[in-house]
């Protein structure tokens, strides 16, 4: 199978012109635009996309089957109610032999799913209710690869923008580009964030001062909550955040 490494550019290239050819509003259901299409060839080409994972289905699901050796479609079969699905599946643009589709409510497929190996670009365009991005995100974060590339759709909608600004703030992403309304992140060297634990003082974005308690100061009742011997790691985290990032905020 042939990885983003593989694909010749004019090839990519020929394969965008198509996808920017189909209608704006396929399918139904919405699609990521063809700049951010764009962005996201560039942002993959240059090392080997083994394995991937998206979230929802549209041009990005033909754009993956392309560019990735084996593809992970997680979505829901929306046959009568936009039929994305069965438009992606008959589309002459994919490429089916190097996709898998998981079809399901993604709160219900991705808890199941045993991912065997690491994952190289992650696409969160599904359910766009809290806190669902947050449980796609919850479940693709921990196969995701240092290097590897996290993007996600519609950060205008406030519940999916919670998302966006927890993972500016967080250790484990650099914030690459916005375009429109996708982020694209790169995962660092962090070490990844324990998804059976608590450890909330480690993460940066649970630094922020937030506006006082009645009675009592937030930033003490969370201090007042820390597990002992922790405090000095928050401590040298807190050093580590740095003025820049909280002006950011």
């Amino acid at each position: 199978m042939e990885s983003a490494e593989a694909v010749p550019k004019e090839r990519l290239a020929e394969l965008l012109a198509g996808i920017a050819a189909l209608p704006e509003d396929w399918p139904l259901s919405g699609s990521l635009r063809p700049r951010v299409l764009e962005r996201l060839v560039h942002h993959a080409y240059g090392r080997p996309v083994r394995h991937s994972a998206e979230t929802g289905t549209g041009k990005s699901t033909l754009l993956f089957s392309h560019l990735s050796a084996h593809h992970l479609v997680f979505t829901k079969d929306d046959r009568g109610d936009g039929d994305s699905l069965a438009d992606v599946r008959g589309s002459p643009l994919l490429a089916v032999d190097h996709v898998e589709f998981v079809v399901g409510p993604t709160q219900l497929t991705l808890p199941s799913y045993r991912f065997t190996h690491p994952l190289d670009v992650v696409l969160i365009d599904g359910a766009h209710g809290f806190p669902f991005s947050q449980l796609d995100y919850y479940f693709l974060y921990p196969p995701l690869e240092a290097g590897g590339l996290l993007v996600l759709d519609d950060i205008h909608i406030r519940a999916v923008n919670d998302l966006f600004r927890f993972l500016r703030a967080d250790a484990m992403f650099a914030l690459v580009e916005v375009v429109r309304t996708t982020a694209f992140f790169r995962r660092t060297t962090a070490p990844v964030f324990n998804p059976l634990d608590d450890g909330w003082w480690l993460q940066r974005y649970n630094l922020a001062v937030l506006p006082p308690l009645a009675g009592l100061a937030l930033t003490e009742k969370l201090k007042a909550m820390i597990p002992r011997g922790m405090k000095e790691r928050l401590r040298t985290l807190r050093r580590s955040y740095g003025p820049t990032e909280r002006r950011r905020r």
